[in-house]
């Protein structure tokens, strides 16, 4: 694993990510080919230090969000955008299925104009495509402070997976995103033979 301030790899670059609940997001992140570490977390409020059940009531301004740690040697930032906008519905406004309020927006919280020009054509790309059936609704606002998730949200899936939500809602998606996008992956799927 990677760390930063020259103790690891320095060519890391950071992209905020919030596309509903964060233990969706985390899994699939983490499977992206150059991707080196995932942390859930909040970003774009205005209460310092939330926790989880703060950031639930709807009242902080927060989002839930993941942080990615990547290479761009090994994956771009417009990959990573297009990872984001197939794993959840960028067409719906404060919400992921049956997870509802500002918490759970679609936002990109960027890093400088580089991902801002991204980010905001991946959108114009999107729309004038007319592939989602509805205008993308993803807000882009300049990233701020990032704060860190409470432990155990970290690597949620991976340590719950026989928790309902994780077998209803996440695992469909993972699974889907794996088909749709294998070559993305850091390792390649098993082949099912029959």
């Amino acid at each position: 694993m990677s760390t930063e301030n020259g103790t690891g790899n320095d060519t890391l670059q950071t992209a905020t990510f919030g596309g509903g609940c964060f233990w969706c997001l985390e899994p699939v992140f983490a499977d992206v080919r150059g991707v080196e570490s995932v942390e859930p977390g909040y970003a774009g409020g205005n209460v310092p230090n939330p926790s989880y059940e703060q950031v639930c009531s709807g009242r902080t301004g927060h989002a839930e969000v993941v942080q990615v740690r990547y290479d761009p040697s090994q994956v771009a930032y417009k990959d990573l955008l297009s990872v984001f906008f197939a794993i959840h519905d960028p067409t719906t406004l404060n919400r992921q299925g049956a997870d509802v309020g500002t918490q759970y927006r679609s936002v990109i919280l960027y890093q400088g104009d580089q991902q801002k020009q991204e980010a905001e054509q991946a959108i114009r790309d999107l729309d004038a495509s007319g592939t989602l059936g509805n205008r993308v609704v993803t807000q882009v606002v300049p990233m701020d402070v990032f704060y860190p998730a409470e432990a155990y949200h970290y690597n949620y899936f991976e340590n719950n997976p026989y928790q309902p939500y994780c077998n209803i809602v996440i695992a469909p998606k993972i699974a889907k995103f794996r088909k749709q996008h294998a070559d993305m992956l850091k390792t390649q799927p098993a082949s099912s033979g029959s």
